[in-house]
């Protein structure tokens, strides 16, 4: 049976008005992580991070798709707005203890993380953009990637092998001007292999979910 989309109708109050609103790079996400959830629970995760939560939708989603694995989610964002909001997406999902980090992907916590990870998620800013939009305000630190709209994805590339446990995994939302090929072949030096989960049409964006297993 489908597991519910995590509600997030509390995102129309004024107070999130600067966070990302689920749409279809989400669902997708969401879509990727029902597909493996037989896989994921059997993985038994200890702890998971979603690397810009936003709403948190992703990690509530997460959370489901665990149950009845108990693990600790850690949810990180930038926008104060954004931990707030993923904190009030979540605690409607029992018997998961999670967390929220305000911090650029995983800065604040890195030294306990490293090598702990068993689930990483990311749905970067991946809309091709002028370099001076990236962080301008916070709603533009949510989308605008910069040149290949990989500027802020690429500063996280070179720490994924060191973050992942020995069994870890990590799913990666981008789009076609990413260039995803590259980005797979820069995973498989650090001994990750990367594969397209799935893939997606939606409106002017060509969306694929890349998974990273290590080799």
């Amino acid at each position: 049976m489908a597991l519910p989309t995590p509600d997030t109708l509390h995102l129309s109050r004024p107070e999130y008005a600067t966070v990302y609103e689920p749409a279809e790079d989400t669902y997708l996400l969401l879509d990727a992580l029902e597909k493996d959830r037989s896989e994921l629970q059997a993985l038994q995760p200890q702890i998971c991070v979603e690397i810009g939560s936003g709403s948190g939708c992703v990690s509530a989603f997460l959370g489901q798709v665990l149950t009845p694995t108990p693990s600790l989610i850690i949810s990180t964002d930038i926008n104060p707005a954004a931990n707030q909001a993923t904190q009030e997406t979540t605690a409607a999902v029992p018997g998961m203890a999670f967390e929220q980090c305000r911090t650029r992907f995983v800065q604040a916590l890195d030294s306990r993380l490293r090598g702990h990870i068993d689930v990483l998620l990311f749905n970067p800013p991946y809309v091709v953009t002028p370099s001076d939009e990236i962080d301008i305000t916070a709603e533009a630190s949510a989308w605008a990637g910069g040149a290949y709209g990989r500027e802020v994805l690429d500063q996280l590339l070179p720490q994924i092998h060191d973050l992942l446990s020995p069994n870890g995994r990590f799913y990666l939302v981008v789009i076609e001007e990413n260039r995803p090929e590259e980005i797979i072949d820069i995973l498989a030096q650090q001994n990750l292999v990367g594969c397209r989960v799935l893939q997606r049409r939606a409106g002017r964006e060509n969306l694929s979910i890349l998974r990273f297993i290590r080799n």
